[in-house]
């Protein structure tokens, strides 16, 4: 890195990359050929091609038989090398696993699908590209012949919300390490980032539960109903609506009347205690949690939006996307 800032023309170089990089547009699956790989020298083959010459050069001014025949085994030697590197990564296909959302600070599991359609490549490497993401060690990994590798890397989001992934990059440096071949891809997909929940996690609000519309449930014998509601774990099939199940192919259940359920409680921003933004977003993520762990049902509030409860399953995740937005 520091021989890279002493460079008189790394900010030229820098400059250009980020040119060059911008024009590489998300896909959803990246397929490795002729025109999105590349393959230059690396330094150790930098250095054996001087010495290539160095050899040749001595052949010709003492006419050494033996010292040509040396000089053009290993320039095909390494003529060899640099086409077997670019077909270690040409054919290969890329796609992104399923991203699982977490919380501010923790590393993001990238999982990628590596489809190897030929037989076995040996020394492939798989990382984040440094230039848009702190230097992270790569993956190295050897792709088996007609079947598929599966390589996770970590990545750390700058922050909480929705943020695109970085650029991935896939290398090779086999057979020999005088070639290095490799390949950019940008994956179309964009990860969830949510608030920290704060540490010790508080208690719960008081004062912020209200009960539903219509007033406080009255108590009536089993048998009668008053609505429907979602089925969920632990429900009695004779309380399954079959007729509306075999409609539509929803699992739902009838909701006793007799049954009580517990006032929505609110999360308020203006509860959230004194602080920055981030402290009262860190407050409102631990009591979210808290509330979906003990079923209670719960609404947040920000100012001039409020999410109302919801016994749909993804509540919770609209919920924390809306506090990552925020």
């Amino acid at each position: 890195m520091a021989d890279t800032a002493m460079w008189p023309l790394a900010p030229l170089q820098r400059r250009w990359r980020q040119w060059w990089q911008a024009r590489l547009r998300p896909s959803p699956h990246c397929t490795l050929r002729q025109r999105n790989l590349y393959i230059v020298p690396t330094r150790a083959g930098l250095v054996f091609g001087l010495t290539l010459l160095l050899l040749l050069v001595a052949s010709i001014n003492f006419q050494l038989n033996l010292g040509y025949a040396l000089t053009f085994l290993l320039t095909g030697s390494a003529i060899v090398s640099m086409h077997m590197a670019h077909a270690t990564l040409r054919g290969l296909q890329l796609h992104l696993g399923p991203l699982t959302p977490v919380f501010a600070d923790r590393p993001v599991d990238l999982t990628v699908r590596v489809d190897n359609p030929g037989r076995t490549r040996h020394g492939i490497a798989l990382s984040l590209q440094p230039e848009e993401t702190p230097a992270q060690a790569p993956v190295w990994f050897d792709a088996a012949a007609q079947a598929q590798t599966a390589v996770t890397l970590r990545w750390v989001a700058p922050g909480r919300g929705h943020w695109p992934l970085p650029l991935l990059r896939i290398e090779t440096r086999f057979p020999f390490g005088l070639f290095r071949a490799w390949g950019l891809w940008r994956p179309d997909a964009q990860a969830w980032v949510y608030p920290a929940p704060e540490r010790p996690a508080p208690p719960l609000p008081h004062g912020g539960a209200q009960a539903r519309p219509g007033g406080p449930p009255t108590l009536g014998p089993a048998d009668e109903h008053d609505g429907i509601r979602p089925w969920r774990r632990g429900d009695p099939l004779n309380r399954v609506v079959w007729k509306k199940v075999a409609r539509s192919g929803e699992l739902v259940s009838r909701e006793a009347a007799g049954t009580a359920r517990p006032p929505t409680l609110w999360l308020d921003w203006q509860q959230a205690g004194p602080g920055d933004a981030e402290r009262r977003l860190s407050r409102l993520c631990a009591w979210v949690l808290a509330a979906q762990a003990r079923q209670q049902p719960y609404g947040l509030r920000l100012p001039g939006r409020e999410w109302a409860w919801s016994e749909a399953p993804t509540h919770r995740d609209s919920v924390l996307q809306a506090l990552a937005r925020w």
